[in-house]
């Protein structure tokens, strides 16, 4: 019996952390429930502290990213046996929110409410960081990226992508650098438009 009970406060500590969370940052479930990936019952559910909090680790690491701490702040939360290792392009993205001094969720509202659920799972590690050049861009703006800036997120990205798919970065070195000058060049073209 006491197990029970002290499983029942857990689970509404973590209720009571995303209630709070939610009531703190004026954010509408329908919005955190997209962000997420869930439905609106679902969040009224996480809310609810009669309801036991959910164990699925891929949602608690949504919700935790969201709410800008460690998954492991949920007591529900089981660490996976296979970790998560951040690129380097990814660490620039989260070094670069806290340098505009923005929380992870005033990044997302940034964005269509569509994109923000990918935009969730890139953070969190889950999905690589997006490669086409245009939907960079518009993650530049929010964040007031130098061109330089830009172009070395989304040269590391392709790199990364090229290598991925078995391309000898090495032996076509030639290639890959006149590729990356001429898109260099082109790049430059629409900043200076």
């Amino acid at each position: 019996m006491k197990n029970i009970a002290y499983e029942n406060q857990n689970e509404q500590k973590s209720s009571k952390k995303l209630a709070d969370f939610l009531e703190k940052n004026n954010l509408h479930k329908k919005d955190f429930a997209k962000m997420v990936g869930v439905t609106l019952s679902y969040v009224y559910n996480l809310i609810d502290e009669n309801v036991p909090f959910s164990t699925r680790s891929i949602t608690l690491e949504r919700i935790a990213t969201v709410m800008d701490i460690n998954p492991e702040d949920f007591t529900e939360y089981q660490i996976p046996s296979d970790s998560v290792v951040y690129g380097e392009n990814l660490l620039m993205l989260k070094d670069l929110i806290k340098e505009n001094n923005m929380t992870t969720l005033d990044f997302l509202k940034m964005f269509d409410r569509k994109k923000r659920l990918e935009l969730v799972d890139i953070l969190r590690g889950a999905k690589p960081i997006l490669i086409d050049f245009e939907e960079l861009k518009e993650i530049a703006g929010v964040l007031n990226m130098t061109r330089e800036e830009l172009f070395k997120l989304w040269k590391t990205r392709m790199l990364e992508y090229l290598q991925e798919g078995g391309f000898n970065i090495d032996k076509n070195a030639k290639l890959v650098n006149a590729m990356f000058n001429c898109a260099n060049g082109e790049i430059e073209k629409v900043y200076n438009s």
